[in-house]
């Protein structure tokens, strides 16, 4: 049993909560559109990467990962009318749907096909650049073709569509943390294996907004316990 909450103190709570949300959602956006810009222009000065190459891989396979975010964060809010945890989903939904186009458009402006020639996660498997180690234990632990880190199953998605209220918030800032930090490690890998400029302004990116979220869902998810 939790003790109980005077409503001043919940509205306290609430105001604080969704102020963390506010900022870490601030930060998403600015380093989003930083990113997307320097990422158009960079890319015109880059040579377009090869169609099993980290870069390319990274594209079709981030794309998968944030394509699954936007579906979770919109299977959430028609679950709640929780307003931190709907205007954080609404923020998931809409920043990784531009950024899965980018990605997208990053490998037809390459001349490359959207369709992978070879399992997902391989590119994450070699070595990094210049023959160097990675330096993240996680990458030698991958098989590609298997789910990619932080990927929802298809019997997580289940649960989170049969819940609803607190119970759906829960499984959802669950599954969404767990989600998040499968994208860094995606996000560490790109960097370990390319010197594309758009590629690494866009993965950087995704580590200072998906970690900055990483903290505000531990929070909400631990008053939720």
């Amino acid at each position: 049993m939790h003790p109980a909450k005077s409503p001043s103190n919940r509205v306290g709570a609430g105001t604080g909560r969704v102020a963390l949300i506010v900022t870490a959602l601030v930060t998403a956006v600015v380093v989003g559109v930083v990113a997307f810009s320097a990422g158009r222009l960079s890319t015109l000065g880059d040579a377009s990467p090869a169609d099993t190459s980290a870069e390319a891989g990274f594209a079709r396979d981030m794309q998968v990962h944030h394509d699954q975010g936007v579906e979770l964060a919109m299977i959430v809010r028609d679950r709640t009318d929780d307003p931190e945890v709907r205007l954080l989903a609404y923020d998931i939904a809409l920043t990784q749907k531009q950024q899965s186009g980018q990605l997208y458009g990053w490998l037809t402006q390459w001349g490359l096909s959207q369709a992978a020639p070879e399992p997902s996660m391989t590119w994450m498997t070699r070595p990094g650049l210049a023959g160097t180690a990675t330096g993240h234990t996680h990458d030698a632990a991958l098989t590609p073709g298997e789910r990619m880190p932080g990927l929802a199953t298809p019997a997580q998605i289940a649960a989170l569509t049969a819940a609803s209220g607190v119970d759906a918030e829960r499984i959802f800032l669950t599954l969404m943390i767990a989600h998040h930090q499968g994208a860094l490690e995606m996000a560490e890998a790109a960097l370990d294996r390319s010197s594309n400029s758009a590629v690494r302004g866009f993965a950087n990116a995704v580590i200072t907004s998906q970690t900055s979220e990483i903290d505000v869902m531990k929070s909400m998810l631990a008053h939720r316990a």
